[in-house]
Parts: C-alpha cells; sequence; structure tokens
C-alpha cells in the first residue's frame, strides 16, 4: 500500500526561459496532488496563488521578477460589457455539456488544431494523444470536461443531437469556484471569439452552482497572450497581503 506524507513537500525547479517575457527567467516551485486530501489541498493552494497540472500543483517563483499575479473573477458582481454581450449572442448556436474528466480523439484533433493553428511553437506543441489523455485524466480532484458543441435539431433533447465541436475546456470544482486549467477551441472562426465565450459560459456556471469565485489563473502585465484576462470586472488579485480588488488603470 502506497502511503502519501500528511504534510506536502515542496520543490523548486531549475530556471528556465519565461515563455511570455522575453529576456526573463522563469522558476516554479511545486508540490503532488496525491491521495484522499488532494481536493483539500488543491482548495488551499489555489487560494495561495497556485495552478494544477495533472497531479501536480505549482505557482511562480521567479528571483527578479513578480510580473505573473493569480487572477478571479467575482462572480456574482460581474456584469458582461457591450463587446462581451456580442459574443454571447454570437455563439447562441452553442450547447455546453460539463462531463467526467474523460479525453476522446475528436478532443485531440480539436487540440491539435488549434496548437497548430495558434501556439505551433509553444510548450505543448510536441504532445502526443496519450499526452493528451494524461493530461485530461490525470487527476485527484474534481475535474470536469466541458464540450461546446454547435446545436442539432434534437439538442433539447438528447445531447446526441449536437454537432460538431467548436471547444473544450478542463476545469476544476472546488469549494469556492470553478478553476479553468486549460481550454481550446475552433480556430477557424475568430471571429466567434470563443475564449471569451467560454469564459462568460463559466462564469454562469460557478454563479449557478452558488460559487463566489472563477480563477483564471495567471495575468502577466506586458504580456499580450495574457492581457484578455484583465477584461472580466471586477476581479480581485492576489497580492502579499491577501486577494485584493483591482483597480484597473485610468486611460
Amino acid at each position: 500500500m502506497t502511503v502519501h506524507p500528511s504534510t506536502p513537500q515542496f520543490f523548486l525547479t531549475a530556471p528556465s526561459a519565461c515563455p511570455y517575457l522575453p529576456g526573463q527567467l522563469e522558476r516554479k516551485v511545486f508540490t503532488h496532488l496525491l491521495g484522499g486530501r488532494a481536493p483539500d489541498l488543491l482548495d488551499l493552494l489555489t487560494q495561495g496563488g497556485f495552478r494544477r497540472s495533472q497531479n501536480i500543483a505549482y505557482r511562480p517563483a521567479c528571483e527578479r521578477c513578480r510580473a505573473c499575479v493569480s487572477v478571479r473573477i467575482l462572480v456574482d458582481e460581474f456584469e458582461p460589457t457591450k463587446s462581451m454581450q456580442r459574443v454571447a449572442r454570437n455563439n447562441r448556436d452553442l450547447v455546453g455539456r460539463m462531463m467526467p474528466a474523460q479525453s476522446t480523439s475528436e478532443q485531440y484533433s480539436l487540440f491539435r488544431r488549434y496548437l497548430d493553428a495558434r501556439h505551433v511553437h509553444g510548450g505543448m506543441s510536441e504532445m502526443s494523444v496519450l499526452d493528451y489523455a494524461m493530461m485530461v485524466e490525470e487527476s485527484q480532484v474534481d475535474t470536469r470536461v466541458i464540450e461546446y458543441r454547435r446545436k442539432g435539431p434534437d439538442s433539447a433533447i438528447t445531447p446526441r443531437g449536437d454537432r460538431d465541436l467548436m471547444a473544450v475546456a478542463l476545469t476544476d470544482v472546488m469549494g469556492d469556484g470553478l478553476s479553468m486549467v486549460y481550454s481550446f477551441f475552433e480556430p477557424s472562426e475568430p471571429e466567434r471569439s470563443l475564449g471569451t465565450f467560454m469564459i462568460l459560459d463559466h462564469i454562469e456556471r460557478a454563479r449557478s452552482l452558488g460559487l463566489p469565485y472563477l480563477y483564471l489563473g495567471y495575468w502577466v502585465r506586458g504580456s499580450r497572450k495574457m492581457g484578455y484576462k484583465i477584461r472580466f470586472q471586477p476581479q480581485e488579485h492576489l497580492a502579499p497581503r491577501g486577494w485584493e480588488r483591482y483597480v484597473p488603470d485610468e486611460g
């Protein structure tokens, strides 16, 4: 029988090139999420700015940079902007279904199209179908997959009436919120703004579950690829003294 230590052990990675800010080096502190205490540990660590990847929780521990800031949306106070309302209207033909965290070949095909179109040189670009399955299914916490499909003629009756898979989100359900672990979408329809649409849908899902927060991971000031997260207001940022309401810069 495998016995897991009651107190988590933390480790520090070696420096490597930062994927968000040129010329910077990143380091991470991480621990393993194992055993029956994994869900409670993830809740605690997420409140402290950690993120999950499979059975590892990590957070930045860079020596000369503090640009990565943990972000969570205040679900009950959130109101979509006019542009976000347009995104919602443009995707009224989609339906999202939350299901157990199981991978499929259809998901992987969409995942590959997304990476090849938007992140061809990224760290995940070489992931095989087995790597993808491990990303989705290796979790000892309450993890779900949400599939977004075009509505079919029988969508209101049975999921089998749904059509093309357009987007996928890998999401953790925690004690105080939902955490978007990873998401990807059909790259050939950029006018849909599917990334924004999935965040809006997750806000509504958290609200319907009575959960106060949607955790979006890290916002990196100065990184264009992370700039979208700041648009969802109001939100809190994790500061040295704890979570604080973010006040956007004027102008």
